[in-house]
């Protein structure tokens, strides 16, 4: 089994972002997340998802930060409330359902985590890597988004960071290569 979900929640600096991967352990996804548990990159260590110290959450779940930890207090909202934020979602997962608890010992989630570097207020940083893991998760569960939800919003999407929506290429100013030059060997 190999499931991915992806979210974003929240407002910058404390804004979310998390993408995830679900499966078993004798799986691709456990291969994954053995391999990140054991191999360190300088600013990317990978930590388990706790609901406390000593309380990992099940499935075991990894948080791995996307953005390069640079200083102590970087690391204090990784360590602190952006992985309690995931071992509690992942927690209320398996208490609701939608994790279901006969596979807790089977599954590992392995998480890739945004926190902003200027991202200052705590609870607001727990509440958001709270809310992506769990919609996350329920997404992966759901093999959201559909090929359908995908060609419906390809052309119509605005994506947050750039600002701008990109209509179809074939739309002037945009160059139409693929249209124009159907012949690889023409130039």
């Amino acid at each position: 089994m190999y499931l991915i979900g992806e979210a974003l929640v929240g407002k910058e600096p404390e804004i979310a972002h998390v993408d995830l991967l679900m499966g078993t352990k004798d799986g691709p996804v456990g291969q994954a997340f053995a391999n990140n548990l054991g191999n360190y990159s300088a600013g990317h260590t990978p930590l388990l998802a706790v609901i406390r110290p000593n309380l990992p959450s099940k499935p075991y779940t990894l948080v791995v930060p996307k953005v390069t930890v640079k200083d102590i207090s970087e690391a204090a909202k990784i360590f602190g409330p952006a992985q309690a934020g995931v071992a509690k979602a992942v927690a209320d997962s398996v208490e609701e359902g939608l994790i279901p608890k006969d596979v807790v010992d089977e599954w590992v989630v392995l998480c890739s985590v945004f926190v902003h570097p200027e991202a200052k207020d705590y609870r607001k940083i727990y509440q958001y890597n709270y809310g992506a893991a769990k919609l996350a998760i329920r997404r992966a569960l759901s093999k959201y988004p559909t090929v359908e939800k995908i060609i419906y919003d390809k052309d119509r999407a605005t994506h947050p960071v750039m600002g701008f929506r990109i209509p179809r290429l074939w739309m002037p100013p945009y160059l139409q290569i693929a249209l124009d030059i159907p012949d690889l060997e023409r130039t």
